[in-house]
């Protein structure tokens, strides 16, 4: 009972997509209806190179304990695929999944859990907003190289470049406190390399490469699908106001 009353807390904090509803956003493709026409041609910036604004949601999530954890499908990942070396083994036995109730970053809340998420572009850097405990990514486009010697954070360093219409971009620098799709464990060795594809005007897909030779005996791939959610805006998501989930959690059988 405990479990289910959590689910559904979580569920009801995330279910208004965003405020501003159904403001009417200037440039998107109508159909004659006036809905959003999502397949329309993908738009492109002044460099003729796609135009990855707006604010997307990721197609599925599959329920995986009490909270949401990932994509239904995630290249029809199977167990070999995943093969944890005896560091990470002895690393997922002492992960737990509670940095939701203690209000911690998640690495990437759009990366674990269905949640919106917000692309734009400003000089030499893509920013990427996330609604879940209203964080954010900064990725570099200026030709900067991965710090040697970083200060270990939670979403790491990002630097991105243009391998044709996909934005190709590596992260490194990672804490080792964050968790993959599936409540998976990862080290501050990990290497992410994140591939930007916008197929048409209302759809993006995002490839995830996870290398983490200390965890993981050989690094494993997920794609994701997500679809954009116009004529709105994010909300305002400050987990610890009014926090009731911890309480319910620790000791929870």
């Amino acid at each position: 009972m405990i479990r289910t009353f959590i689910l559904v807390l979580t569920v009801s904090a995330t279910s208004g997509v965003a405020q501003w509803l159904n403001y009417p956003v200037p440039g998107i493709p109508r159909l004659p209806d006036g809905k959003p026409n999502l397949s329309a041609p993908t738009p492109r910036t002044a460099d003729g190179k796609p135009d990855l604004y707006g604010i997307w949601k990721m197609d599925e999530t599959f329920e995986d304990g009490p909270f949401f954890q990932g994509p239904a499908h995630i290249n029809e990942l199977k167990p070999e695929d995943i093969i944890l070396t005896p560091e990470g083994e002895a690393l997922q036995r002492q992960s737990n999944d509670n940095d939701a109730a203690n209000c911690l970053p998640r690495m990437f809340t759009a990366f674990t859990r269905n949640e919106p998420f917000k692309i734009f572009a400003i000089k030499e850097t893509v920013v990427l907003l996330y609604e879940a405990r209203t964080i954010y990514r900064q990725i570099f486009m200026d030709g900067r190289e991965l710090p040697k010697d970083p200060n270990p954070t939670w979403l790491g360093y990002s630097v991105g470049k243009w391998d044709g219409d996909t934005l190709v971009v590596e992260t490194s620098g990672f804490n080792d406190r964050g968790l993959l799709p599936g409540g998976r464990t990862h080290s501050s060795a990990l290497h992410m390399t994140e591939r930007y594809r916008r197929r048409n005007f209302g759809h993006l897909e995002i490839q995830y490469k996870i290398d983490d030779p200390k965890v993981y005996a050989k690094p494993w791939t997920i794609t994701q699908h997500h679809h954009l959610t116009p004529d709105t805006e994010l909300l305002e998501y400050i987990c610890n106001e009014n926090e009731k989930d911890l309480k319910h959690i620790v000791g929870a059988k």
